[in-house]
């Protein structure tokens, strides 16, 4: 489809109406057919206009694939985009099933009634009447002329679907990772190779699936690799190719570390950043988001690594891996073979095992190997550490390794069954805290003497940059219980392990410390 029109003809008579109703690019170009609803330049709410798409719509228009990644600055319209094209995709076209999928009920059920059903009820009323409704629902539209229909919901896994969206992928992914799965393993294959899918989002994180299919893209896009029908295409829309995203730089204050971020970021996009962007960029940062760079990252991201730098909210350990990137205390380690090691292991009753590795060398607290498994018997650990040939000091087991189990032929605990095939291994089972913020809050003071090898303890390090709390939708906020359900806990209630139980020179230290700071308090 091509977009290089900027005039389109206004039908006057029936002939001209049906020629322009057979072009696609005039249904959706020239502003005659569908109505959008708009927020003013002042705010107000409720604007009718002609939709009429934007430089980064056209844009995405004039590159769409098959499968598509849209990693984007915030409010450049691509639903409304996309609920305008699978509208007209039904309304145009015989049997054909379009969907968007939307983070929850409540967002599903606005884009539904905001952008699908508001265009479809403000068609022409000729041709709305040429093109009736045989069913109609708080999240659906089927069209009784051609059998074609259009639909919003939170999943879609029965049947073909021709045409999907998914909105906000990164914030499902974050937020609802079970919902997130359902998408991956049931409406995305839905989408047969001849359909096309278009997942857009804000970057949350390195979690989930929207940041490796994005990370895939972007290596396809550098790569210039020939994609096929299931290869995704990567499309990235920042923040300064946005006409609007500037204002009156008089009165605004830009810095000279922020002086050096425009520069930073002109060289390495070959962009030109005027200093009403400069102004309009420093001002939102700082009345938005207080001054929050990572959340201005995410949001309004400048080039495409940039919007996975953050995504540390809600983490509970994001200025301790912070001060330890800055200090180069996550760096190459040495394993020293003569040297004792420690282990400290989460070991839950159905969620997978984790093991950090230890060495304390002089002042340092030096974490050299890491592992996990899931759904892998204690034998697997125990043939894992051995195969390091280390010599070892003590191996500190969580609290419930004490639990006797139900087994097939005997009941046994954790630490018994490690006991039976460690033989002559010097076991420890850390005390049970009472709140488990307690015992974070131990980790994180542990963490100045805390040395990870960068390399050997790659999948470690993601765990603990993953560590989030709870997001509690009623409140929209995060709270103070860990979430269970990415992977990331148990890594981190390993190496809380260290922080609780270790019987060193750093546990020592640590408590006395803490004792200092109870006595001023």
């Amino acid at each position: 489809m091509t977009t290089r029109r900027t005039e389109y003809l206004v039908p006057s008579t029936e002939e001209e109406m049906q020629a322009c109703l057979k072009d696609p690019e005039w249904r959706l170009f020239s502003g005659h057919l569908y109505k959008i609803i708009i927020k003013g330049d002042k705010g107000e709410d409720g604007l009718v206009l002609p939709f009429l798409p934007n430089r980064a719509q056209r844009r995405f228009i004039k590159r769409l694939w098959s499968r598509n990644i849209i990693l984007k600055a915030r409010q450049l319209g691509f639903t409304t985009l996309v609920c305008i094209l699978w509208l007209d995709t039904a309304l145009f076209n015989e049997n054909m099933r379009c969907g968007i999928i939307a983070q929850d009920r409540e967002a599903a059920e606005a884009i539904f009634c905001d952008k699908v059903r508001f265009a479809y009820e403000n068609l022409p009323e000729d041709l709305r009447a040429m093109m009736p409704l045989k069913k109609s629902t708080a999240t659906q539209l089927v069209f009784a002329h051609n059998n074609s229909s259009i639909r919003v919901a939170t999943s879609m896994r029965s049947g073909t679907i021709h045409r999907l969206h998914v909105s906000e992928f990164g914030k499902i992914c974050a937020k609802y990772p079970d919902k997130a799965a359902e998408v991956v393993t049931g409406s995305i294959p839905a989408v047969p190779s001849s359909g096309i899918l278009i997942i857009e989002s804000t970057a949350e994180g390195r979690d989930g699936a929207f940041y490796g299919m994005s990370t895939t893209a972007m290596e396809n896009d550098m790569t210039g690799k020939k994609l096929t029908a299931r290869d995704y295409r990567f499309h990235f829309f920042p923040w300064w190719r946005e006409h609007g995203y500037q204002m009156d730089p008089a009165g605004v204050f830009i810095s000279e570390k922020r002086a050096k971020y425009f520069a930073d970021v002109e060289a390495k996009t070959g962009a030109t950043i005027s200093d009403r962007q400069r102004a309009w960029y420093c001002a939102t940062l700082d009345t938005d988001f207080s001054g929050a760079e990572e959340r201005m990252w995410q949001e309004y991201p400048s080039f495409p690594e940039e919007a996975f730098q953050q995504s540390t909210e809600g983490c509970w350990l994001k200025e301790q891996m912070t001060a330890a990137r800055k200090a180069g205390r996550i760096c190459s380690l040495p394993l020293l073979p003569n040297k004792p090691c420690n282990t400290f292991w989460d070991i839950g009753n159905s969620d997978g095992t984790a093991i950090w590795v230890h060495q304390r060398v002089g002042m340092q607290d030096r974490f050299v190997r890491f592992y996990e498994a899931w759904g892998e018997p204690y034998e697997h650990a125990v043939k894992w550490l051995q195969s390091l040939g280390l010599i070892w000091g003590k191996h500190y087991l969580p609290h419930d390794a004490d639990h006797v189990r139900q087994g097939a032929t005997v009941n046994v605990s954790p630490r018994q069954m490690l006991e039976g095939l460690m033989p002559g291994a010097r076991f420890v089972t850390v005390d049970r805290t009472t709140d488990i913020t307690v015992g974070i809050n131990q980790l994180r003071d542990s963490f100045p003497t805390i040395y990870i090898d960068e390399d050997h303890c790659k999948d470690g390090i993601a765990h603990l940059d993953g560590y989030k709390k709870t997001w509690n939708r009623a409140a929209e906020s995060w709270v103070d219980v860990p979430y269970k359900l990415d992977g990331h806990s148990e890594a981190a209630d390993a190496l809380r392990q260290f922080a609780q139980g270790y019987e060193g020179e750093a546990q020592t230290f640590i408590q006395k410390r803490r004792s200092a700071n109870w006595r001023r308090t």
